[in-house]
């Protein structure tokens, strides 16, 4: 693990690193911001994934969680969105939502993408590993984790198959049923292949339906967001919760778009709802 970058912020440090990955397969960069408690202390983590285009610098520049991490002593993670590097195939004709950028939190079965999109298990797997491996004063037994429209999607996903490792889970306008909606039909399909049972496995309401153990689940949505009927549909999320008796604090916004002005106005919320299950 290689260190690329250090910045001063809210008394903390905002840092960025470099490793090679086994699971994807090529060099990957992730973010961490350390609160100013982590200087005499571990600290709990939360886990950022970001969208579709992204990588781990947008919310690390745009989102202003610093303040609020540094205030509630909770160290950030973001990694990438992604594999990367030239022999990392992308979206032939070059689309946003597919390929660079959009690796949706899966692990691909479909040649070519199979030999490096495997964004499930970098995140589930890989990247804790390389954090208990470093100096970083992060306490891996206290996690939490959270994202945006497509990262909303992973974290979702990655909690509720993994609800014995995080203490609490949030998403902003997360895209709640790949399965049902433009982006995930081609990601799913594109990454897993045509048998439409398999993407089950990474869909927020299919996995809600059979989920036993049940997280503190926060989850914000703007009213305003252009993408909001055709590909995020916050209602089946709500209405899989409903079924299961899965307790979710939905709070849909008014006025509120998809962009990080949204992000920026409730991160704080956000971070102090997970600090209160980190402690």
């Amino acid at each position: 693990m290689k260190k690329i970058g250090e910045n001063k912020c809210f008394g903390g440090r905002q840092l960025r690193f470099q490793h090679h990955s086994q699971t994807l397969s090529c060099d990957m960069v992730f973010s961490v911001y350390l609160p100013p408690d982590a200087e005499s202390n571990k600290v709990p983590v939360l886990y950022w994934l970001s969208g579709l285009t992204c990588n781990d610098q947008n919310f690390v520049q745009k989102a202003g969680a610093q303040r609020y991490a540094a205030e509630h002593g909770v160290a950030i993670v973001a990694p990438d969105t992604s594999p990367r590097g030239e022999a990392v195939p992308d979206d032939p004709a070059g689309a946003y939502d597919f390929g660079l950028g959009a690796g949706f939190y899966v692990n691909a079965t479909q040649a070519p993408w199979n030999a490096h999109y495997q964004m499930y298990d970098y995140i589930v797997t890989e990247l804790p590993l390389v954090l208990k491996g470093s100096s970083l004063p992060v306490d891996l037994s206290r996690e939490a984790i959270s994202g945006h429209s497509m990262g909303g999607h992973g974290a979702i996903t990655i909690a509720l198959k993994n609800p014995e490792r995080f203490r609490s889970l949030s998403a902003f306008a997360p895209i709640s049923s790949p399965m049902g909606c433009p982006w995930g039909e081609k990601a799913l399909r594109g990454y897993l292949g045509d048998d439409e049972e398999t993407w089950a496995e990474y869909d927020s309401t299919a996995l809600l339906e059979n989920a036993k153990e049940k997280l503190p689940f926060l989850v914000d949505q703007g009213d305003a967001d252009d993408f909001l009927a055709a590909q995020l549909k916050p209602e089946l999320l709500r209405e899989a919760a409903e079924a299961a008796n899965y307790p979710i604090e939905l709070r849909i916004q008014p006025g509120y778009d998809h962009s990080y002005f949204f992000i920026g106005t409730f991160i704080g919320e956000h971070i102090a709802f997970h600090a209160r299950h980190l402690k």
